[in-house]
């Protein structure tokens, strides 16, 4: 609030005041509602419709969940539980389903009624995912029947219609997120790979079903042994200090709690707590309690059973955590978070049975199982040796520090800049490179910082160990945050960029490596802040007669080889169709790309493409939005196409007239309906709206779709200053300039940073105007603190296992 007087330009009245109600509150403030909208936010809204599925799984409703990614950037979310009531609500005056789908608030877990525990609290999930996508279509299967309805950026576009009969119940969701909304609308695998095997976990026997029809993946997670398996998963390339995971569960004030714990040799601490399946990132109350009362419990036992002598200073929390995993999950009736995308749990209540919980029944494992807790004692001991030899050697760096030149290390090439959001600081792989960066660096800017040979593996080392190396205690001192639980301050960060730049090698790759796990496990905050980067320099320079360019990536070489591919080369199409060259063959060449990437995708879902392509409408160039199976028992199956659903709901109404009487609607990979009479089962073709596009594009460039693929007669001629060439089909075409795009072609791999001179390694990889560079981010903690586990810890037989699955992936393999 201010006094000063408005401009009269500027008036300020009733007028200014703006009422956004329901959906269109959401459109407008988004990242109120889903935290943000990038790719966080995208995949956020995949959590809300699953966590709406896993509420009914802990109703005891529903055992299998399905998540499929299409190909056209939709997703559908299915389940076996109850479906979303379909009858007319009572004051709104519309299915219950659309008042769940389109307004805010609205859902069935205010009271206990339904849901007993519930993740999802404020009735604004769902309806939220609705708003924010370009469409969403929704399928209920309830009292026998199968209702849908289809709704666009949040609005209703169908009434509530029947579709046909059923014996299944559940609910699917499937929904496309809005390009208006979000910058990145493409899913990723490991993201929700990771979220859903959570939960997998978190809720034992609920199968969990990932599919990505682009990719032809599939997973299933399903365990039995809930959170101990959780934490068994997590250690499996660790090597565990006691065999048996310590795991209770105890009910308390229609509190749930769950915990499972077990000590590794590791040096690092992983603690992963949830609330009514929700990953509270930040921890909370529930989280409190834990860590106070293991603390508390640990040095109890170690003074009565005179493990920790009486002179000696209590274990601190530090030394009692280290190489721990656990889990901790609290389900509760009425929890409060912090916020939509609940990242802390507030319920003060919560810590208190938390740590009366762990108290009780970790003080009651350790007496029966005295070797394991001298085993945990024993190693908490050697943590706090270990932890006060690591505060005398910073100690030393400091007072070294100090009396040398300055505090910063000589081979330091600092920067003019002080303003810590503006610098950047290479650490550079070997001095040849070092002295190239220097020479060619922005010096206001831009420091450099070579490192030799390769740093100490933290993985295999306490902090006392690290704290040794020479090249490790130079960054240190370089990045100015400190290091450590005690000391470590992400405020004292000289740079705000920190650029690892490594050769393109296997020596490179491992010392990148290397950092990335000094940085990851001493100095994680740099990670989550999103200070650490790697500098991509340029993999190949290709030259073909005067034509020299640099290349970053595979798939960028391919691109560039097609271009050259067209380089002298004419295309004419018979029967007094287009000639092309030049610019013009080359946008006809990737229009052809973009229809075989969406071939690759329809054939992905079992459909043959030249089967599918010859049901295109010739006229419009319009594609069939489903395959339809007729499954008629004995007397095999019968496919069909429909263009869209209100053909669908005709072929379906014809189908039963021919056969007289209803077809049962099966779920397309779900279980298999009782063969006792005709039953009706569809795949939705995802890309069909995209290949649709592109037909009219085709047929603007003057050919049909049918000659995309082989047929009786040639669809043209490829011309050059040699040869005339027939090509069968347009997808040969595209083929054929692939593989001329090679001839000639000299190819150089870059793989040393000191092969370039200070001008090609500023304008390829330093020159912010043209650089490119990968940002360290963290996006799965379990995923990457498994990956570094397995990549740089002592155990062999993960790694063995890691090297023999992956083996085949390999590209650029130095040997």
């Amino acid at each position: 609030m201010t006094n000063e007087p408005q401009p009269a330009s500027g008036a300020y009245d009733a007028t200014q005041i703006t009422v956004l109600e329901g959906i269109e509150a959401v459109r407008k403030r988004p990242a109120m509602y889903i935290g943000d909208t990038g790719e966080r936010g995208v995949h956020h809204c995949v959590y809300e419709v699953v966590d709406n599925s896993i509420d009914e799984a802990l109703a005891g409703h529903c055992s299998r969940i399905q998540v499929i990614i299409h190909a056209d950037g939709s997703i559908a979310i299915n389940d076996d539980g109850r479906g979303i009531p379909v009858d007319m609500h009572a004051t709104e005056g519309k299915p219950a389903v659309e008042v769940v789908l389109t307004t805010l608030h609205a859902g069935g877990k205010f009271d206990n009624s339904s849901y007993k525990v519930s993740g999802g609290l404020h009735g604004v999930g769902v309806s939220c995912v609705n708003a924010l996508s370009e469409w969403l279509e929704v399928e209920v299967r309830r009292d026998g029947t199968v209702y849908h309805q289809r709704y666009e950026r949040g609005a209703p576009k169908t009434g509530l219609e029947r579709i046909g009969k059923t014996r299944e119940s559940g609910t699917q969701i499937t929904f496309k997120p809005d390009e208006q909304i979000f910058g990145a609308t493409t899913f990723q695998w490991d993201i929700l790979t990771s979220r859903l095997r959570e939960l997998a976990f978190l809720n034992r026997g609920v199968c969990i079903v990932l599919e990505d029809e682009g990719q032809g993946r599939r997973e299933s997670f399903q365990y039995e042994g809930g959170i101990r398996e959780f934490v068994e998963h997590l250690n499996r390339s660790k090597q565990a200090v006691h065999p048996e995971v310590i795991c209770f569960e105890q009910m308390r004030d229609d509190i749930q709690v769950e915990i499972a714990m077990q000590y590794s040799d590791a040096f690092t601490e992983n603690i992963y707590s949830f609330a009514n399946n929700i990953n509270t990132i930040e921890g909370g109350t529930h989280m409190s309690g834990f860590r106070s009362a293991l603390t508390r419990t640990i040095n109890q036992y170690a003074r009565a059973n005179k493990l920790l002598k009486d002179n000696q200073d209590a274990l601190s929390g530090e030394d009692v955590r280290e190489g721990l995993t656990a889990v901790i999950s609290a389900k509760i009736p009425d929890p409060q978070f912090e916020g939509q995308t609940k990242t802390k749990l507030g319920n003060g209540e919560v810590q208190g049975i938390v740590e009366s919980v762990l108290n009780e029944n970790l003080s009651t494992f350790f007496e029966e199982h005295p070797n394991v807790a001298r085993a945990v004692i024993q190693k908490a001991l050697t943590a706090s040796r270990a932890r006060q030899a690591a505060r005398k050697a910073r100690d030393l760096t400091r007072r070294k520090g100090a009396l040398d030149s300055g505090s910063l290390p000589g081979k330091l090439a600092d920067c003019s800049c002080r303003d810590a959001s503006k610098t950047e600081l290479y650490i550079v792989e070997g001095d040849s490179a070092g002295g190239s960066a220097k020479q060619g660096r922005d010096r206001e800017f831009q420091a450099i910082l070579p490192v030799r040979g390769k740093v100490i593996n933290v993985e295999k080392a306490r902090l006392d160990k690290v704290l040794s190396n020479e090249e490790i205690r130079t960054m240190i001192t370089a990045i100015g945050t400190g290091i450590g639980e005690d000391e470590f301050n992400i405020d004292s960060a000289r740079y705000h960029r920190i650029v690892i730049m490594t050769d393109a090698d296997v020596d490179g790759a491992h010392i990148r490596t290397l950092l990335l796990t000094f940085f990851y496990r001493q100095m994680p905050e740099l990670v989550e802040r999103g200070y650490i980067y790697i500098a991509q320099p340029p993999l190949y320079k290709i030259k073909r007669r005067k034509h020299e360019q640099y290349i970053e990536s595979e798939e960028q070489l391919t691109r560039v080889l097609l271009e050259l591919g067209i380089e002298e080369q004419v295309f004419e199409a018979v029967d007094s169709g287009p000639r092309l060259a030049g610019d013009e063959l080359r946008d006809f060449l990737m229009l052809l790309s973009h229809f075989e990437r969406q071939a690759d995708q329809v054939r992905a879902k079992g459909i043959p493409f030249e089967e599918y392509l010859r049901h295109c409408d010739p006229e419009s160039g319009a594609f069939p939005q489903y395959r339809v199976e007729i499954d008629r028992g004995e007397e095999g199956l019968e496919y069909r196409y429909a263009f869209d659903e209100t053909s669908l709901r005709t072929l379906r109404e014809e189908a039963e007239r021919e056969l007289g009487g209803e077809l049962e609607i099966e779920l397309k990979g779900g279980p298999r309906a009782l063969n006792d009479r005709p039953v009706l089962r569809w795949t939705e073709v995802f890309s069909a709206p995209r290949l649709s596009e592109l037909a009219v594009r085709l047929k603007e460039a003057g050919f049909e779709v049918g000659r995309l693929c082989p047929g009786e007669q040639p669809v043209g001629h490829l011309y050059d200053q040699e040869d005339c060439i027939p090509v069968d089909s347009l997808f040969g075409l595209l083929e054929s300039l692939r593989r001329e795009g090679r001839k000639g072609l000299t190819i150089q791999r870059y793989k040393g940073l000191g092969e370039m001179n200070p001008q090609q390694l500023w304008d390829t990889t330093m020159d912010p105007g043209r650089r490119k560079m990968t940002r360290v981010m963290l996006e799965d903690a379990v995923k990457a603190d498994e990956m570094f586990s397995i990549l740089m810890g002592d155990d062999v037989e993960p790694r063995r296992a890691f090297i023999e699955a992956n083996a085949l992936n390999v590209q650029n393999l130095d040997i």
